[in-house]
C-alpha cells in the first residue's frame, strides 16, 4: 500500500455492502466489508479502496485511483477504472 493510500469499510450510505463483478453483483451481507488484496499487490500512493473492492494477485493500481469491484489477477487499474491485463501491455 502506498502513502496516503485509503480503505474504506463502509459505505456513505451506510447500506450493505456489494461486490461488483462486471454485470455480477455479490451480496456480502455485511455493512462493514473494505478490500481484499491478493498476494503480491501493489496499491499506488493516494489511492481509494472503496468498501467491496477485490484486487486479484499480482495486480497493480496506479496512483490517485479510486477503485470499485473486481480486479482480476495479473492486472493493471489505470485511470478512470481502465483495467488492462499484464500480458498485453
Amino acid at each position: 500500500m502506498g502513502a496516503g493510500s485509503i480503505t474504506s469499510n463502509v459505505k456513505s450510505d451506510k447500506r450493505l455492502v456489494v461486490v461488483h463483478n462486471g454485470t455480477e453483483q455479490i451480496e456480502t451481507g455485511i455493512k462493514k466489508f473494505g478490500a481484499m488484496l491478493g498476494d503480491y499487490v501493489e496499491v499506488g500512493c493516494n489511492a481509494v479502496c472503496n468498501p467491496g473492492t477485490v484486487i486479484g494477485r499480482h495486480s497493480n493500481v496506479y496512483p490517485t485511483s479510486c477503485v470499485r469491484g473486481v480486479v482480476p489477477a495479473d492486472s493493471i487499474w489505470k485511470d478512470n477504472g481502465v483495467v488492462v491485463s499484464k500480458e498485453d501491455r
